[in-house]
């Protein structure tokens, strides 16, 4: 029986190199992965279709439910998970001291609608009192002139969103005092230059994010992998093909990580690292599945639809392909 051939465009990471290096092959599927960043996968998939899978933005999938026809449908595979409190950066005259400093100031944030920024919004307005309507956001590229919102938006007017002008980047105006505050994924170039002028909100944020973690529970996802629509309802068996394969590579690194006898990361404490990860989330720290992670996207996708995102608001589990739903036992 012939196989199947299916792009999948995803990043580098340590949890997918045994799909990039055909060590763990789906069944049924021969993949071909291209290894783009994923600013680039992004936009390309989003504009223009153009890979089978691919890892997205979970933001801009939940963005892309509201469009008919559907264009994909999403496993719950998350490639890339990241505690944010350490993303805000603020100007150091801006006179932003503690997050309710931030209320009424002027925020960057490349795009609105980038998960990153969703999440942000969300904990600053949840847990420490800055409404997301409470600051004027500003869209544009953070090191290079130019960015746009991959996907239009349809905001309500009580949040205000404005581009910064032609020629301008996020990281300068930051540092300029132009803005006080940015909300990001990337650490802006103008952070630790030298001049010191743009500081981190939280500057011991991993304890922040720790304490935040033994609170809630929730380790924020930042992508899913979504597979496109068309080649999804003319193969309904890959969802979960594509779904067991990316957890048999995630598996071999969790192998990886606890190996004690030489180091296979370039981290001098990595064992330490793993160990009080361990002791604080649990042996399936970085969990893939529906179950283990329905408590956390129902966080984001009220986060989502609160800042005008999303028009409805969504249950988890309209996000993914039915099938992938519930796991299966051997």
């Amino acid at each position: 029986m012939s196989r199947l051939r299916l792009s999948l465009a995803c990043w580098n990471y340590d949890r997918t190199r045994a799909l990039a290096d055909g060590s763990v092959r789906p069944d049924g599927i021969d993949l071909d992965y291209l290894e783009l960043p994923v600013e680039e996968t992004f936009f390309r998939m989003l504009r223009h279709r153009e890979f089978d899978v691919a890892e997205m933005s979970l933001s801009s999938y939940a963005v892309s439910l509201s469009r008919e026809p559907r264009s994909f449908v999403a496993i719950p595979v998350f490639p890339s998970r990241m505690f944010r409190h350490g993303s805000i950066y603020v100007n150091a005259d801006a006179g932003i001291r503690e997050p309710r400093d931030l209320v009424g100031k002027r925020v960057g944030t490349p795009e609105f609608q980038m998960t990153a920024p969703v999440w942000i919004r969300g904990i600053l307005a949840e847990h420490y009192g800055v409404p997301v309507e409470s600051v004027t956001y500003f869209t544009g590229g953070e090191e290079e002139p130019g960015r746009d919102e991959k996907l239009r938006l349809d905001l309500p007017p009580s949040i205000r969103v404005e581009r910064i002008g032609v020629g301008k980047t996020l990281s300068a105006m930051l540092a300029a005092g132009e803005i006080d505050a940015l909300y990001t994924a990337r650490m802006p170039s103008t952070y630790g230059d030298g001049r010191g002028s743009v500081r981190r909100l939280f500057p011991d944020h991993v304890a922040v994010e720790r304490a935040y973690y033994r609170d809630t529970g929730i380790f924020p996802i930042m992508h899913t992998v979504a597979i496109r629509a068309d080649v999804y309802e003319r193969h309904r068996w890959i969802a979960q093909a594509l779904a067991k394969a990316f957890a048999e590579a995630q598996r071999r690194t969790y192998d990886d990580l606890a190996v004690t006898a030489a180091l296979k990361t370039m981290l001098p404490w990595a064992n330490a690292q793993l160990e009080e990860t361990r002791a604080l989330m649990g042996a399936d720290f970085w969990p893939y599945g529906f179950a283990a992670n329905r408590a956390t996207l129902a966080t984001f996708l009220g986060y989502h639809h609160a800042q005008g995102l999303s028009p409805r608001l969504l249950t988890p589990e309209a996000l993914f392909a039915p099938e992938t739903l519930e796991s299966f036992r051997i």
